[in-house]
């Protein structure tokens, strides 16, 4: 998995009823875009992560970042 800051990350729920949840990367402290990821959910919250299998990284255009 490879990020930079500014992509998303979705986050899949694990069990029913749970439902995905979105994230910005706003740290790379891993190398060359690999993991660990600090992180900002939608209501606030950050923290570092590893993301695993139920996690997909959505890259921002690059009309996203010029702005």
């Amino acid at each position: 998995m490879h990020a930079t800051k500014g992509d998303r990350l979705l986050v899949h729920g694990r069990t029913v009823g749970q439902r995905d949840r979105t994230a910005e990367v706003i740290e790379v402290l891993g190398e060359q875009g690999e993991p660990p990821y600090r992180v900002r959910f939608e209501d606030g919250h950050q923290c570092l992560m590893s993301p695993g299998p139920d996690t997909v990284v959505r890259h921002l255009s690059e009309a996203e970042k010029q702005q």
